[in-house]
């Protein structure tokens, strides 16, 4: 069995303005977190130390936002190092004959956090001093808005309760624990922490300065090889206290040893993904309703988040991610219930594009969402020979097709001159290029884009293998002269002799080198004509490749940006025009190996070995920029970043 996986993000002697620029980030299987710097400081208005997932309306929500920590008589820079072990953070630290160790753990399911210092060596004792700062709010809400002038604090031994007054906020719940809990004391030096600055939020455009509101300072007394350290939850009293630090360590780490023992995880590097394709997984609690509701039917609601810290759960991303966040790793029960939960969700033949943060409805502006619903249901069915769930979703899928046939929401329709499917609408942006700054669609793709007709394709070939299976000859005949001219049009109309490459766009053409036209050749039905796979792969590896995914856009256009930075116009510009997204590496190599073989294809990944010990650490960027040094950019933590590097080792490996 593979031993612990550990992922070194900071030493003594790195670079100190690492300590701000790398980021941890912890989460509870509810889609609530704990995240933040791994010198302390809160650089995004999502850094803190509990981020609560809360029913609706409230959504996730800032119940801890910050821990101050200081032991009397040691000097501030005394950290020696950060780990992940089993995914898990740990800082060391160190002052000369003192040593100290701080480890944090949410339990799975709970909206929990346990924070523990162990003195490991030193005097006899000494003592831990906290404070901690707060201000209930959205997770992404604003940070200048005035503090609640009505905070009430009850202390009760080592219980600490406190609530802002008067707001549909839980109370905070914090626990001291440890062999020095029953000393431990709340000196009440209430405060307001005014003009905190949140780096990444002012560099980003955003609103970056606050307040926090502190209730004074916790003395903790640090006794040698004892554990103590505080709980900070908004469960009840009896959840709080019904594990100590040890055995809610223990349950959690035994968890992830599960999950990779399930997974058979082979070495460091495919541990370390194993355990960061877990954080996306969840239950979605923020919506109640929803999950009574499919919870009635005897299934158990499961989605994914599509990224931290500030994504929700999006169709799109969900169903690009399935396979290699759960099919890979074994996980086939959350897999068919995610399925099965968005089947749920179909609406004139669409699945959602997303769920807004605190609410019960679903958004639909998507066309692709939908054409990867038949993907990832076909990698479901091949991985796990689940008939009955294919039983229950055929007749959806059949229907699906049968609504872009005849045309559905936001102008998505099927063209009965040459059967190619057609998308758009003022306003939108319906691919997953999907920037948009006020009224302005950076990559509008309206038209017949290059991924979609090749995932409608895939998705017909789909549903013709199984009506056929089903012995639904009517239906598998249909979806088969659909294809059938699908193809035709297809192979007549994409290739762009003068560039010898695909279209991006059809009606109107654009010519654009980009890297979607990867998918006419990558998925398990490709639409394209065999004889033009390796002219495509090679200008894709040539022009659009790099250590960690593929450029949005080539370098010779003239819309190419080699950098993702500055405020939310300037970032939104070069979103999808040069910056590097690290997902695409799966279907490239997918494209690449059914071309050249398999052998040499891992060469493609190994630049996101080393990125995990570099960002946000032990898991993978959103995006990066389209130069060296490849900057990464965006999210901290996605999904399918993750999810399509995982996939693709575990299939190289195989």
């Amino acid at each position: 069995m593979l031993a612990t996986p550990v992922q070194t993000g900071w030493r003594r002697g790195d670079a100190v303005d690492e300590l701000v620029a790398r980021e941890w980030l912890v989460t509870n299987g509810l889609g609530g977190y704990a995240s933040g710097t791994i010198g302390g400081t809160c650089s995004r208005r999502f850094h803190g130390a509990l981020v609560a997932a809360l029913p609706a309306p409230l959504g996730r929500t800032m119940m801890l936002n910050h821990l101050e920590e200081w032991v009397t008589g040691m000097r501030a820079d005394f950290l020696e190092e950060f780990v992940l072990e089993c995914g898990l953070p740990v800082w060391r630290y160190s002052d000369g004959a003192i040593r100290i160790e701080k480890r944090l753990v949410m339990p799975h399911l709970q909206n929990t956090v346990y924070i523990v210092w162990t003195l490991l060596a030193g005097p006899a004792s000494l003592t831990l001093h906290l404070r901690p700062s707060l201000k209930f709010r959205p997770h992404e809400g604003l940070l200048h808005e005035e503090l609640p002038s009505t905070w009430k604090v009850d202390v009760d031994g080592s219980r600490i309760e406190i609530s802002d007054g008067g707001t549909m906020h839980p109370p905070l719940r914090i626990c001291v624990i440890g062999s020095g809990a029953q000393f431990a004391q709340l000196v009440r030096e209430p405060r307001v922490v005014d003009n905190l600055i949140y780096d990444v939020e002012r560099s980003r455009g955003y609103d970056h300065e606050g307040a926090l509101w502190s209730p004074g300072r916790i003395d903790i007394p640090l006794v040698r090889d004892h554990a103590v350290g505080i709980v900070g939850s908004v469960e009840s009293w009896d959840v709080v206290r019904a594990m100590t630090y040890r055995e809610a360590m223990d349950a959690e780490t035994e968890r992830r040893m599960q999950l990779l023992a399930r997974a058979d995880a082979q070495d460091n590097f495919d541990g370390q993904l194993v355990l960061a394709a877990d954080q996306f997984l969840i239950r979605p609690a923020t919506r109640a309703k929803d999950e009574a509701r499919v919870s009635a039917t005897g299934d158990s609601p499961h989605t994914i988040i599509a990224g931290y810290h500030w994504f929700t759960d999006w169709g799109r991303d969900t169903m690009i991610s399935l396979e290699g966040l759960t099919l890979t790793t074994k996980r086939y029960r959350e897999a068919g219930s995610i399925l099965r939960t968005f089947a749920s969700y179909i609406r004139d033949g669409l699945i959602p594009n997303m769920f807004p943060e605190g609410e019960h409805g679903g958004l639909y502006h998507t066309a692709d969402a939908t054409m990867w619903f038949f993907h990832a249901v076909h990698r479901y069915v091949r991985a796990t020979g689940d008939r009955e769930t294919l039983r229950h979703l055929l007749p959806k899928l059949i229907g699906i097709i049968d609504a872009h046939v005849r045309g559905t929401l936001f102008n998505i329709h099927v063209d009965p001159s040459d059967g190619l499917l057609a998308q758009g609408a003022e306003g939108y942006q319906l691919t997953w290029m999907d920037a948009k700054v006020d009224d302005w669609v950076v990559t509008p793709r309206r038209g017949k884009a290059v991924e979609i007709n090749a995932l409608f394709y895939n998705a017909l070939r789909i549903v013709q293998q199984y009506a056929s299976e089903e012995g639904d000859g009517d239906t598998s005949r249909r979806m088969d002269e659909l294809a059938n001219k699908v193809r035709q049009s297809f192979n007549a109309r994409f290739w762009y002799e003068e560039g010898q490459y695909l279209y991006d766009v059809l009606d109107p053409d654009d010519a654009a080198l980009r890297p979607n036209q990867i998918f006419a050749i990558s998925l398990d039905h490709p639409v394209l004509d065999r004889s033009r796979w390796k002219t495509i792969v090679d200008v894709v590896e040539r022009e659009l490749l790099t250590p960690v995914g593929l450029r949005s856009l080539a370098r010779h256009h003239a819309d190419y940006k080699s950098v993702y930075d500055g405020d939310l116009r300037s970032r939104d510009a070069a979103y999808h025009q040069g910056t590097v997204w690290g997902w695409l590496i799966g279907p490239f190599v997918d494209a690449w190996v059914k071309v050249h073989g398999r052998d040499g294809a891992l060469k493609f990944l190994s630049g996101f070995e080393p990125h995990l010990g570099e960002a946000c650490i032990g898991t993978i960027s959103e995006i990066f920029d389209a130069e060296p040094p490849f900057t990464p950019r965006g999210c901290a933590a996605q999904a399918w970043s993750v999810a399509e590097v995982l996939r693709s080792l575990r299939s190289l490996r195989a």
